[in-house]
């Protein structure tokens, strides 16, 4: 079976199965400048994710201190009609320490959230967002005040579809039930390392439960809603596509060499089984590809056409929680 195709074209969003996340856009987290070389470095980055078909990018108005989006803007400047090609998804509802005088916090307040989609914009030099994410659940938010500013970004046309990143289903079911606009995204930590959002089904009346802190329920939850999951952190930092890993827990180092034998027998890269691996879901997860090195994208083009066998799905998840089913 094919890998299913993503609850986002029911939204009439022709989305990619992999998305490209621009975290890394702009270089260090700091005040200074952005130099030729970091808008270099972006542009190399979306041609080689475009050249394997993403049409999809991830940004957050935090990311490197709101430089991610700047560079993503002179991208944009600078490619003639690639605004019209693409997805831009951002996020907003984290205060970082230095932007005011408060403590690093998360603000899901309308007004935050209003202002915060005003600076995604003009950082962008775009009139309008394809999806807005919540970043993280606000312990502080009220819920009728989101979905109040919701409706009004979305009324005015600056953001089309709305999501949310981190949240448990009950977190979105409350949203939603307040908001007119459907909520399409939830945005996760998923990957062949964290492993939780299959644990939190296996080990259901198992003692193993007691370990896990991946809301239970959430990937069901988004299945029945046609909410599009997203893995960020997909490529678990390297851990089984060849960086070091000595030192870590030996579960890590059994996995790849498992993910390394399996990309030798297709003929293809390990950064394609590892993604296949979260594709195989039948949630059909979409990727989020967190770097900046064009190599290191075009070696996740095979992920796609990839269908990982029952046996070795169940094989890496096995290897990965360092135990037998």
């Amino acid at each position: 079976m094919s890998n299913p195709q993503l609850p986002l074209h029911l939204h009439h969003i022709p989305a990619s199965p992999l998305v490209l996340g621009c975290m890394r856009f702009g270089g260090e987290w700091d005040g200074l400048p952005i130099t030729d070389n970091l808008v270099y470095e972006g542009h190399q980055a979306v041609e080689a994710a475009l050249e394997i078909g993403i049409n999809h990018y991830d940004l957050a108005d935090i990311y490197t201190r709101g430089k991610a989006e700047h560079v993503f803007g002179r991208i944009l400047a600078e490619s003639a009609g690639l605004r019209e090609q693409i997805i831009i998804q951002s996020k907003c509802g984290i205060r970082l320490v230095g932007d005011d005088d408060g403590p690093q916090r998360y603000d899901s307040s309308g007004s935050h959230i209003l202002a915060s989609v005003d600076g995604i914009l003009q950082r962008l030099g775009v009139d309008y967002l394809d999806i807005l994410l919540l970043h993280r659940p606000d312990p502080l938010a009220h819920p009728q005040e989101i979905a109040e500013a919701l409706a009004k970004l979305h009324h005015s046309g600056k953001v089309r579809h709305f999501g949310v990143s981190n949240m448990g289903s009950e977190q979105i079911r409350l949203l939603q039930s307040y908001s007119n606009v459907p909520f399409i995204v939830n945005q996760l930590e998923m990957s062949l390392d964290k492993i939780g959002f299959v644990e939190a089904g296996v080990t259901v009346n198992r003692p193993q439960a007691l370990h896990n802190v991946f809301p239970y329920g959430t990937m069901e939850f988004c299945q029945s809603e046609h909410i599009q999951l997203q893995a960020w952190g997909a490529l678990a930092q390297g851990r089984f596509t060849g960086r070091v890993v000595d030192g870590q827990r030996p579960e890590i180092e059994a996995t790849a060499q498992i993910v390394e034998r399996m990309a030798k027998e297709r003929g293809i890269t390990s950064e394609a089984i590892v993604l296949a691996w979260l594709m195989k879901h039948p949630a059909g997860i979409q990727p989020i590809i967190g770097s900046i090195r064009p190599e290191r994208i075009r070696a996740c083009k095979d992920a796609v056409q990839t269908e990982l066998t029952r046996y070795e799905w169940y094989e890496l998840y096995s290897a990965s929680c360092g135990r037998r089913m």
